[in-house]
């Protein structure tokens, strides 16, 4: 299970002043789509609470990126604009920058990490067409942000950062105007966090208009920047991260951002990758909603706050739907996995004829499935493991798989608990 991992005490209402809202819906009035807040019966009745999606994934670029992109850049000037503009990009914010240059008719560059889904980078050409060129570097979005910033200085042009900027904030903020206009006494707003900027644009807003809203942030487990930054106190960099949830990690959180989301945030939580995948899974069968990883951290939080929110009214953003349908066997893998319905094992059969039949009769339950099996020698079958993996049908057939294979002696390591040995075979 994902853990609480920080509270922050009763916030202070961020300085929204120097955050012009009002200006920032105006400029995108014609641009943007104004999303749906849907309210959710599937998640509501399993709650007991009323859930309404703010459903960010059915934005024109299938994102809520376009609002800062958009809105940092028309409010440029002319001179600025037509020198050429760089962004770099996981994936959505490139969107939405390309989307933004084709519209305000400027030339950009758009700088992505090596491992962005090929889905994003065919998105993002298609939004900019010929006004945008761009440049796979890096394996992670940092990477490719310090030379997006060294191509910005050395051609003279206007770096367009994906959140740590007011205007990118303001641009954000704009979800919770949206969301503020339609509902009113809202207990709880559940908000994703990568950068920083949804969060700290939609709960500057907030904490303006509906201060008893209590703003939750989620982040991925594997790449949780915001809360080691609340740890020491300023935005450090962290030596790795879990790119698996793109939208959302990032090594380093934004100076301003991290400034305003330690005043608007009142509890912050980490959400590992394997239950995101879970609620990917579930939004896809029971609600016909496709959200990528980030889209769907705010309803992959909900079991954690099951108790706290009966009875309330939330709103969950679904940031993002650029969910590459490639990804889907990794996603599953890992729900899996989470679930506790997949297990890979290195088992060395006994050296005696029907070995691998007794295994199959006898260790294995009337319900258990191989999945996997490869020999991990191909030339030395006769004494070299294998490698099976297992899927099971309930979470409680574990326990009964693993005293069978004590009971007939079956020698194994179980390899999902080895983080090294299963990243390289698996």
């Amino acid at each position: 299970m994902s853990k609480l991992v920080t509270h922050i005490d009763t916030p202070i209402a961020a300085n929204s002043t120097e955050l012009d809202f009002a200006s920032a819906a105006k400029r995108l009035k014609k641009v943007v789509i104004k999303t749906p807040l849907q309210f959710n019966h599937n998640l509501s009745r399993k709650y007991q609470c009323n859930v309404y999606l703010k459903r960010e994934d059915l934005q024109v670029v299938r994102s809520y990126k376009l609002r800062g992109a958009y809105n940092m850049m028309s409010s440029l000037p002319e001179e600025q604009l037509q020198r050429g503009v760089v962004c770099a990009s996981a994936g959505n914010h490139a969107q939405g920058f390309a989307y933004s240059c084709k519209k305000l008719g400027a030339k950009g560059v758009v700088f992505m990490p090596i491992i962005t889904p090929k889905q994003k980078v065919n998105q993002t050409k298609m939004f900019g067409g010929d006004n945008i060129e761009v440049r796979l570097t890096g394996d992670t979005f940092d990477d490719c942000y310090i030379e997006a910033k060294e191509f910005t200085a050395k051609n003279n042009m206007v770096l367009i950062p994906p959140f740590d900027d007011p205007k990118i904030i303001e641009g954000q903020g704009t979800v919770a105007v949206e969301i503020l206009e339609e509902l009113s006494n809202i207990d709880y707003l559940f908000v994703p966090i990568g950068g920083g900027g949804l969060c700290a644009g939609t709960g500057s807003y907030f904490k303006t208009f509906s201060p008893n809203t209590k703003i939750i942030g989620l982040e991925p487990e594997g790449a949780p920047s915001l809360h080691a930054a609340l740890q020491a106190g300023h935005p450090v960099t962290l030596d790795s991260i879990d790119r698996f949830i793109d939208g959302a990690s990032v090594k380093r959180t934004g100076d301003l951002t991290f400034r305003i989301c330690k005043e608007v945030l009142d509890d912050l939580y980490l959400v590992p990758e394997g239950k995101v995948c879970s609620t990917i899974l579930k939004l896809y069968n029971e609600d016909a909603i496709i959200a990528e990883p980030a889209g769907a951290l705010s309803i992959a939080s909900l079991d954690h706050y099951a108790e706290e929110i009966k009875g309330k009214t939330i709103v969950c953003i679904v940031s993002g739907g650029n969910n590459d349908i490639d990804r889907m066997p990794e996603i599953k893998e890992r729900s899996l996995q989470y679930e506790g319905l997949k297990h890979y094992f290195l088992i060395k059969f006994a050296q005696r004829p029907g070995a691998l039949k007794k295994f199959v009769n006898d260790v294995l339950g009337p319900n258990d499935d191989i999945t996997r099996f490869e020999y991990m020698q191909k030339t030395n079958k006769e004494t070299a493991p294998a490698l099976v993996g297992i899927e099971l049908v309930n979470r409680c057939d574990y326990d009964t798989l693993i005293g069978r294979l004590h009971s007939y002696h079956i020698d194994y390591s179980e390899i999902n608990k080895n983080d090294d040995l299963f990243g390289y075979l698996i």
